[in-house]
């Protein structure tokens, strides 16, 4: 594994993490309103986009960290994000045309290459009792229903600098090589930033 310069120095803006109340105590929880750009002709969310709905909440919650871009650039002008390596998903229920949903980060584990998020999608239901009266009673015994669970890698990488250009002999080569990225260690500010949003997920627990 190829790890970075240790004299790059990634510029991170730091704030304070935001803490979100919540009866399963997730590490970051947002409600999304369901669009019909979401959805198929019946009305149901495509399958495709619970991943859209994860990537937002992922992103999200990295703007509550003070992380407020999907890029690093380091004091020698590489540049530094992040790439989806491996998802495992599965779809529980159907979501539907102007639900609102709870999109959520259960848990996160750390390596030294990438990141592991456990997420969950959930259905809230209103809490007015007059309203949830005319709904199954397994579908009022909590706020949310899970609809769909997925554990996505996270891997960080940088791109590497653009070389010579390549000679007419290898100009059928020169798309795939031209912004050529390599595998790096996740910035240590960003290690020490999530490590503390984990640890007060552990003391809210």
């Amino acid at each position: 594994m190829t790890t970075t310069n240790p004299q790059s120095t990634t510029h991170i803006h730091i704030k304070k993490p935001a803490t979100v109340d919540s009866a399963d105590k997730p590490l970051f929880a947002v409600d999304y309103h369901v669009y019909i750009n979401h959805t198929d002709a019946g009305g149901i969310v495509y399958h495709a986009n619970h991943l859209v709905f994860f990537e937002n909440c992922r992103r999200d919650w990295f703007t509550t960290l003070g992380f407020d871009t999907y890029f690093l650039q380091t004091e020698d002008g590489q540049i530094q994000h992040f790439v989806v390596n491996q998802v495992e998903l599965q779809y529980r229920k159907a979501i539907f045309l102007d639900e609102i949903i709870s999109v959520r980060i259960d848990k996160v584990e750390l390596k030294p290459a990438s990141i592991i998020f456990h997420q969950s999608i959930h259905r809230n239901f209103p809490t007015d009792s007059s309203v949830n009266s005319g709904l199954p009673d397994n579908m009022t015994n909590a706020k949310a229903s899970l609809l769909s669970s997925a554990k996505i890698v996270i891997a960080c990488v940088q791109n590497q600098a653009k070389g010579q250009e390549p000679s007419s002999q290898s100009a059928d080569k020169s798309v795939a090589s031209a912004n050529p990225i390599r595998p790096i260690r996740v910035p240590e500010q960003l290690q020490g930033i999530i490590k503390q949003a984990i640890t007060q997920q552990s003391v809210r627990s």
